[in-house]
């Protein structure tokens, strides 16, 4: 059996959650079973389930200081009787190595008679918060870098922003001025225009006839005298 050591003075968490199948030690009504847990000089007992039976039900926690080198429980389970004492049912050892070492431990105990005969289960969920941890605290803790994080960063200088403002000989005015509405009409338009001309036709250019190398007609003169022939005109009165 493995010691574990350094549990002086620490601090144990029982909880006694139930018992199953129970020996029956009442012959006309149901008997009223209850659990008592003892380390060293240290003893819990629990609630009597009244009409329990066989299986009674407790969830109750408890809470004990280890001793260095004592490592299990005793317990025992008693039926409580108003007029006598009460019967013995069933008494066992939980060890702690489980719970010392892992931390935590749920399991369902057996117990006997004086005789050592089977008289059930008590069921108990141990917890123990200093447990033994692995090994895995003496590695160093590192963390790898992330794909995305580079694992130098440059130095970033940032120069003054006066540096690097140019200056200009004319005073510099706000684009818009808050005195004047802005104008309603849209911006002229600044595409350069671009003309588009007709594709050149598929067809060739109409030939138009030459001048007739024929003499031109010749017409007889008119007949009729358009000559002005003065008449006899009426002296003229003075």
């Amino acid at each position: 059996m493995s010691m574990i050591s350094g549990i002086q003075g620490q601090l144990l968490e029982i909880t006694v959650v139930s018992c199953n199948k129970l020996k029956d030690t009442e012959w006309i009504s149901r008997q009223d079973p209850y659990v008592c847990l003892e380390y060293g000089s240290t003893k819990f007992r629990t609630r009597t389930c009244t009409d329990g039976g066989k299986n009674p039900t407790f969830q109750e926690k408890f809470v004990f200081t280890l001793i260095e080198g004592l490592q299990e429980i005793n317990v025992v389970v008693w039926n409580s009787n108003t007029l006598t004492y009460d019967d013995f049912i069933g008494s066992g050892k939980i060890q702690l190595q489980k719970v010392l070492s892992m931390g935590y431990d749920d399991t369902a105990w057996p117990i006997q008679t004086k005789t050592g005969r089977h008289a059930g289960e008590v069921r108990l969920i141990m917890f123990y918060a200093n447990a033994n941890k692995p090994a895995t605290s003496y590695a160093p803790s590192y963390t790898a870098p992330q794909p995305h994080t580079p694992m130098y960063s440059a130095p970033s200088y940032a120069a003054p922003a006066a540096a690097y403002q140019t200056l200009s000989p004319y005073p510099a005015y706000p684009p818009h001025s808050a005195a004047y509405p802005p104008t309603p009409y849209p911006p002229p338009q600044t595409t350069a225009y671009t003309p588009v001309y007709p594709p050149p036709s598929a067809y060739p250019p109409i030939s138009y006839p030459p001048h007739s190398a024929y003499p031109p007609a010749s017409y007889p003169p008119p007949t009729q005298d358009y000559s002005y022939s003065p008449g006899p005109y009426p002296p003229r009165p003075y």
